[in-house]
């Protein structure tokens, strides 16, 4: 089993939704000794923006680009790549201002590539990233599960499995600045979504 830890987190250090997605994968590591694990830190390492220079690259025939182009296109391959080798990927996600970080969204942009990762048909579109889990460690300072503010889940369950990823799991830690025993409480249902998750 190859597993990609993905964090989101900016924070270097006590992100809870770090926490969470390094449980999941000792988890996973303990069921299956032999698991290879990467882990991709976009906090430490925020890969770039989707922007004007990125577009022409990617629009620009391989054997066309400038050296520059080639290098910036090989900052989404190597990321693709790392998805392609996974058989499992652990995102830790923390909710800032009721949605993804911008580092998550920035990974998503990267690895969404038209006939790499997907294609459109006739019959809408085909996602080439099949038969892989996903765990999504969430945490948040609120509580917002299964409210019409909590813009993360239908999300992410709508880029996953357009890219093909439709075994998801969720884990939720919500109510965590909200007091010691809110925060008690998140963590014990995170733990309850974890091994409901992971049975």
């Amino acid at each position: 089993m190859k597993i990609l830890q993905v964090n989101a987190s900016i924070r270097p250090e006590g992100a809870n939704s770090t926490r969470l997605a390094n449980d999941i994968v000792a988890r996973l590591q303990a069921a299956n000794p032999n698991a290879r694990l990467t882990v991709r830190d976009l906090g430490a390492d925020p890969h770039p923006m989707l922007d004007a220079a990125a577009l022409g690259a990617l629009f620009t025939p391989a054997e066309q680009r400038t050296p520059a182009q080639a290098a910036r296109v090989a900052l989404d391959d190597a990321l693709i790549a790392e998805v392609k080798a996974a058989d499992v990927l652990v995102l830790g996600v923390p909710m800032y201002n009721f949605g993804i970080p911008a580092q998550l969204k920035n990974w998503f942009d990267a690895i969404t590539r038209a006939g790499v990762t997907f294609r459109y048909t006739e019959s809408g579109p085909e996602g080439f990233l099949t038969g892989r889990k996903v765990y999504v460690a969430l945490a948040r300072g609120g509580r917002y599960r299964g409210t019409a503010n909590d813009t993360q889940t239908p999300y992410l369950k709508l880029i996953l499995g357009f890219l093909g990823m439709t075994d998801v799991h969720f884990i939720y830690a919500e109510g965590l600045n909200m007091g010691p025993e809110a925060t008690q409480q998140g963590f014990a249902e995170a733990e309850a979504d974890m091994a409901a998750a992971l049975a």
